[in-house]
């Protein structure tokens, strides 16, 4: 298809999380009827965001992928004839966790996961205490609507990330997302982060030649001392944003996408074609020192 409607589902959560499964199924709903094809929910969206502490007791939250919350998108998903793209706490095996996004295609089909490659370990986002790095390494997933590429969260900050996955042969490039302003900091630092957030994004889809979509959570966590930033994008092939959310409201938004823009803008902006591929080899040490 030359065109695609991708909806972003952009939400607060609780600490219940059938209520925030249910939250999500009704807003998946809301959004296929504006005519979203394909529906995008934020980050960890069946809880709050928990990794602001290191607390045994939230793995209890971890479920199996496929499992229960799949199993419920699943019908979802095939009622509504869209796609829903579903970041989940994923219990691999006894004491193994990742950080997880499963993909069900229209028909209500579980086409496959992305386990989340790059993990941060910051104040308030301690996630290497819960997460084991992806082993499934970058992922396309081809459904009824498009081939896209799903990224998660801190993977928003490698380009290599998002070149491989396009690479692969990713038209849109998805990012759930969970990442807040300290309520401490001051007005100027909240706007730094966020355009920085923003501006590394629109960043991959002007070097790919690819939509990106970029669904983020809103809402005050964390007793009052975290507030998630919401400002949630769409970004076309050349970084223009064509649509982004508020800060601070819940928002079901569904955004036409035309595919048929990554040709025109890798034709008229080659980058594809002059990579000096023979040249990248350095690429892959962590630091070039002197010799």
């Amino acid at each position: 298809m030359s065109t695609v409607k991708v909806g972003l589902v952009q939400m607060s959560c609780t600490a219940n999380k059938e209520e925030n499964l249910q939250k999500a199924i009704v807003k998946v709903k809301e959004a296929a009827a504006k005519g979203a094809q394909i529906v995008c929910l934020q980050e960890l969206f069946t809880s709050l965001y928990f990794c602001d502490v290191e607390d045994y007791d939230n793995f209890k939250l971890a479920e199996p992928i496929p499992g229960p919350s799949t199993d419920a998108l699943s019908k979802v998903a095939k009622e509504t004839g869209v796609v829903i793209i579903a970041s989940l706490f994923e219990k691999r095996a006894q004491g193994l966790y990742h950080n997880t996004t499963a993909v069900l295609d229209a028909d209500g089909a579980y086409l496959g996961k992305y386990r989340k490659m790059h993990i941060p370990d910051d104040p308030a986002y301690y996630e290497k205490f819960y997460f084991t790095p992806g082993d499934l390494g970058y992922k396309v997933f081809k459904t009824k609507f498009a081939t896209f590429g799903v990224l998660i969260c801190w993977d928003q900050w490698y380009p290599e990330a998002a070149r491989i996955t396009a690479l692969m042969g990713a038209e849109i490039l998805f990012y759930p997302t969970a990442i807040g302003w300290a309520t401490s900091q001051d007005e100027a630092t909240n706007t730094e982060q966020y355009n920085a957030w923003q501006t590394i994004q629109r960043s991959h889809s002007v070097a790919n030649g690819v939509h990106v979509v970029s669904v983020n959570r809103v809402g005050l966590e964390q007793n009052g001392a975290m507030k998630f930033w919401g400002g949630s994008f769409v970004s076309n092939p050349f970084g223009s944003l064509i649509y982004k959310a508020s800060h601070d409201q819940e928002e079901v938004e569904v955004v036409e996408l035309d595919l048929q823009k990554t040709d025109r803008y890798r034709t008229h902006w080659p980058f594809m074609r002059d990579r000096r591929i023979d040249s990248y080899q350095p690429i892959t040490k962590r630091f070039i020192d002197e010799e």
